[in-house]
């Protein structure tokens, strides 16, 4: 059974990032894929201190909700990262939790389905939705799409509701999800996935791993 992990970056979890993200969650389980949703936005989490201890510890030396989440997100087929717009931008909390979430893991992330949803009350969305879409792009990660950009439109969960095609958005989202879910399995045992080279590493200081995520 596949497995779908949902990220909510809002710090309110009956809001409108979680009206769109259970949206998703009734075609998965329709679908017969397994879901956890996790509340990201309501935790206190600080950002990347490029310590480097990952290196060695292979996980963050920051212990909190960043390496219990690590492991799951290592089993899951399919990662969804929701969040409101603050500022034309997502939620800092969610950043900060994803820069360190990518970065200290060790595990392969190759093949593994990404999707970015995002809310807002009116502006910021695309741009949001940028930010979101490119932990999965670094990390060989396919990216999902729906029939528009994966948002919702509302400043309550009430609004959200009344935003039809928005919800409409998400259910198609996730049935993309699981169609790619299943292909990129079904791909896996016919062909086994693509070569990934890791050999080169561009750098124009000292080759530090530090120096490629932050320069």
């Amino acid at each position: 059974m596949s497995k779908v992990l949902l990220l909510n970056g809002s710090p309110n979890p009956g809001g409108c990032t979680a009206t769109a993200l259970h949206e998703m969650i009734d075609i998965f389980t329709n679908e017969g894929v397994e879901t956890e949703i996790i509340q990201v936005g309501i935790k206190p989490i600080r950002g990347c201190t490029t310590c480097g201890a990952c290196d060695n510890n292979g996980k963050c030396i920051f212990d909190d909700l960043v390496n219990e989440v690590a492991p799951k997100f290592e089993v899951a087929d399919g990662l969804v990262v929701g969040s409101p717009v603050f500022y034309g931008s997502p939620n800092g909390t969610l950043l900060s939790f994803l820069d360190r979430l990518f970065y200290s893991t060790t595990f392969s992330k190759h093949m593994k389905v990404g999707a970015a949803v995002v809310s807002c009350r009116r502006g910021g969305n695309t741009a949001s939705f940028d930010v979101l879409n490119k932990y999965f792009t670094i990390s060989g990660m396919p990216v999902a799409s729906s029939t528009y950009w994966n948002q919702v439109h509302g400043f309550t969960a009430e609004d959200v509701k009344k935003d039809l095609e928005g919800l409409q958005t998400m259910r198609n989202l996730a049935r993309n999800m699981v169609f790619l879910m299943k292909a990129i399995e079904d791909a896996k045992e016919r062909y086994g996935y693509p070569e990934v080279e890791r050999d080169a590493f561009t750098s124009f200081h000292d080759g530090k791993k530090d120096s490629f995520i932050f320069g």
